[in-house]
């Protein structure tokens, strides 16, 4: 289970048809950002071994799936470029609660939580373009398994500063806030707009 509250709307699908380039453009940059998260997260907490061999296999991961989604640009004549950031992902790392341990559970659940919306919508991505498009549908369809698996060791090494009863009462408010916040939307055409 993902552990989210909603789900993405057709809003979401309307900007993916109108500004798909865009869409997997910031797609190779929310792939490259997942790979620093992960790296910093091996920084602050460089004593546990287990979160650091876990964030090891994030971070190639994550750049392997960046390189991937650049090869993909490549190939369908996309330029990849520097595009302005959407308010997702700083408004869901304000909600970082300052003092240890709870700083190391809130990085680690709103990690998983970001994880788990690009699970969904590369699924629902897959889903919307399968009939004009197989090749994009097959590339988010492969990526999907990793962002689960990705979502679910975020939420098992937060309780590894938690009681398991802690760590999920704490993802479901940051989930709460999740909702709130990607039911926003934005004008960007973005992975999570």
């Amino acid at each position: 289970m993902l552990h989210l509250q909603s789900e993405s709307t057709t809003r979401w699908l309307a900007q993916v048809d109108e500004n798909l380039d865009e869409v997997l453009i910031d797609h190779a940059h929310c792939e490259r950002k997942a790979a620093s998260t992960a790296m910093s997260l091996m920084n602050s907490y460089t004593e546990n071994r287990k979160l650091c061999e876990e964030m090891a296999r994030i971070v190639e991961e994550e750049l392997e799936h960046y390189f991937m989604v650049l090869d993909l640009l490549e190939k369908r004549s996309i330029v990849f470029q520097r595009l302005q950031s959407g308010h997702y992902g700083r408004e869901l790392n304000s909600l970082t609660r300052p003092q240890e341990p709870h700083r190391a559970v809130d990085r680690l659940l709103i990690a998983s939580l970001i994880e788990a919306r690009s699970c969904e919508r590369f699924r629902l991505l897959a889903e919307h373009i399968r009939d004009r498009d197989e090749e994009l549908a097959t590339f988010y369809e492969g990526l999907f398994e990793s962002e689960a698996r990705h979502h679910t060791t975020y939420v098992k090494l937060a309780e590894q500063f938690a009681s398991r009863k802690t760590v999920m009462d704490r993802l479901d408010q940051l989930s709460t806030q999740e909702t709130a916040i990607i039911a926003k939307g934005s004008p960007l055409a973005r992975m999570h707009s």
